[in-house]
């Protein structure tokens, strides 16, 4: 089987993450590891927290914890949340990790020892009132493309434009809030991408046609526009430190990479991470050195994020000169809004992780989320689309299911799987129906088609309902308790087939589904088509339990208390 490293955007580490970040990178990477792992595949899923950076010290300064303490701290909540939303890296690193430094400062000297970067004396903005240059992040003010008065002097969070500090419109100190700033010359690393430009243009066409519209485009609306050398160092007090045997004069003033220099490099030190737990076994080169034909690499990623992997990075790569691992396919996403307004860390606005998890178990999110993903174009979360599709789909169409099959067999038959008469025209028929769509299930997942995958498990669960419906074995036990027992029995397999099929969405009821039948030798990780035509996993005499309520319906009075709790339509 194939070996497929796999990664999705490093989440900042100032404060848990809101759901459209869960839905633009973490989650449908765990979905898509979760499948490979069930067809037989060797799944390697990386992430870690990004901790470097303005954001980093900004937010420590904000809570009065040293940045290395609140990074650590911030760390360990940020995992639990994913713990709760049961996502299954393989590991969770920290991009202040000593693996990211060695590896960065690695990159970096080879880059200066091809030509590729350059020390340079720029202009840049100075706070008398903070006693300090500011990085870009440090200054805030009004974009000049698109007006927002919010914007930082890195990238405008609203038009997603590349910014430098100085292009901002009445700008100030993110830290004292002082607008009296001043212009002063000082020394910065530069990563001469100029020099690069048309080695990733060539790489970036040779994507073309594999890669998303969504990706390709924004990669090759950078190109068109030009890529310009950009400072890859920063006035900060965290950071990788710029080594001193190369730039000993910048080592001095303290100088650090940029975060968007050393963020990407973090994929291959948290496998660095993860390799050194287990040395013996694990060898992290084997994933990322030399091994363009062996393994298969996936990003996943919201929309303004894929500038910096789908061209930065690879630049960065490329001009190493050394045979590191590219990425194959980048799975890019749209924005998920509140109301049709933009969830924000930074704003608060919306629906965070971990507030999610207060109200609901994480099931009930992973498939709403993922049935809903923005990947032709934004969706928007609402309250009331939200509580329709846990009602209809889960409540309904899976968990009634599961529940009035294996209540009523138990009330009629006892507690164990009843054997009935031979199958017949309505379980052959049934047999390539389900067989028709786990086929479509499979397709979607292999394309990374999130939503059409969806559709494709709902529609597996409608089946088991239609067919419910057409035999109506309430009814057929009054005249012919073998059919009866038959249905039911084919019922019960496919709500095995739904507990080993669904466990990439849903994979805590999964769980239960599955552990509903007492099955000791059941050792499926997938059903294939052919198999699924049978529906004999579970065969007659097999004890069984009826598991507590899989999803509660919502109500109108749910409805309303979450919308109270969190406001509607945003002002």
């Amino acid at each position: 089987m194939a070996r497929h490293l796999i990664t999705s955007a490093l989440p900042y580490i100032n404060g848990i993450k809101h759901l459209g970040n869960m839905v633009g990178s973490m989650l449908p990477a765990d979905v898509y590891s979760r499948y490979l792992r069930q067809r037989g595949h060797d799944v390697l899923y990386i992430c870690a927290t990004d901790e470097h950076g303005t954001p980093a010290e900004l937010a420590a300064k904000e809570q009065g914890l040293p940045v290395d303490e609140f990074c650590a701290q911030a760390h360990d909540a940020q995992k639990a949340v994913y713990d709760g939303f049961a996502l299954a890296f393989d590991y969770f690193g920290r991009s202040s990790s000593p693996q990211n430094v060695e590896i960065t400062q690695h990159f970096a000297r080879r880059l200066n020892e091809n030509g590729f970067i350059e020390e340079r004396a720029i202009r840049q903005v100075y706070s008398p009132a903070d006693g300090r240059f500011l990085p870009d992040r440090y200054v805030e003010g009004t974009c000049p493309h698109c007006g927002y008065d919010k914007a930082r002097g890195d990238q405008c969070e609203n038009c997603t434009r590349v910014l430098d500090p100085t292009d901002l419109i009445n700008p100030r100190s993110a830290i004292s809030g002082s607008t009296d700033l001043e212009v002063r010359e000082t020394k910065h690393l530069f990563l001469l991408q100029s020099k690069l430009e048309n080695e990733v243009r060539e790489w970036v066409a040779r994507h073309d046609k594999d890669w998303p519209q969504l990706a390709s485009s924004i990669a090759h609306k950078w190109l068109t526009e030009g890529l310009h050398d950009r400072a890859i160092t920063r006035d900060l007090d965290w950071g990788v430190p710029v080594p001193a045997d190369t730039w000993p004069e910048l080592a001095a003033e303290g100088k650090v990479f940029y975060v968007w220099f050393d963020a990407p490099i973090e994929y291959i030190g948290a496998t660095k991470e993860w390799s050194d737990l287990d040395p013996e076994n694990r060898d992290w080169k084997s994933w990322w050195y030399d091994v363009d034909t062996d393994v298969r690499y996936t990003e996943f990623m919201a929309k303004d994020n894929v500038p910096f992997h789908t061209v930065m990075f690879p630049a960065t790569e490329l001009g190493v000169r050394e045979p590191w691992k590219k990425v194959d396919y980048v799975k890019a996403f749209n924005w998920l809004t509140y109301y049709g307004g933009k969830f924000s860390t930074s704003q608060k606005r919306g629906v965070f992780t971990d507030q999610a998890l207060d109200i609901l178990p994480a099931d009930y999110w992973r498939y709403f989320l993922i049935a809903n993903a923005p990947e032709s174009d934004d969706s928007s979360f609402t309250w009331e689309h939200f509580t329709a599709t846990v009602n209809k789909d889960l409540a309904d169409t899976l968990g009634n299911f599961v529940n009035r099959v294996l209540s009523f067999s138990k009330k009629r038959f006892g507690e164990e799987v009843p054997a009935g008469g031979e199958p017949g025209e309505a379980e052959r028929k049934l047999g390539e129906q389900i067989a028709d769509l786990l086929a479509e299930y499979e397709s979607q997942l292999e394309s990374l088609q999130f939503r059409k995958a969806a559709a494709a498990l709902r529609a597996l669960w409608s089946a088991g309902n239609s067919y419910l419906e057409e035999k109506a074995p309430w009814l057929e036990i009054k005249t012919n308790k073998d059919g009866a027992a038959l249905t039911l029995r084919t019922a019960m397999n496919l709500i095995h087939l739904y507990a080993v099929v669904s466990e990439p969405f849903i994979p805590t009821t999964s769980a239960a589904m599955r552990q509903a039948f007492d099955l000791p030798e059941d050792t499926a990780t997938w059903v294939s088509p052919t198999d699924a035509k049978s529906l004999t996993a579970v065969p007659a005499g097999t004890p069984f339990t009826v598991p507590p309520v899989l999803f509660a319906k919502l109500t109108d009075e749910d409805l309303e208390t979450y919308k109270e709790r969190f406001g509607g339509e945003p002002e």
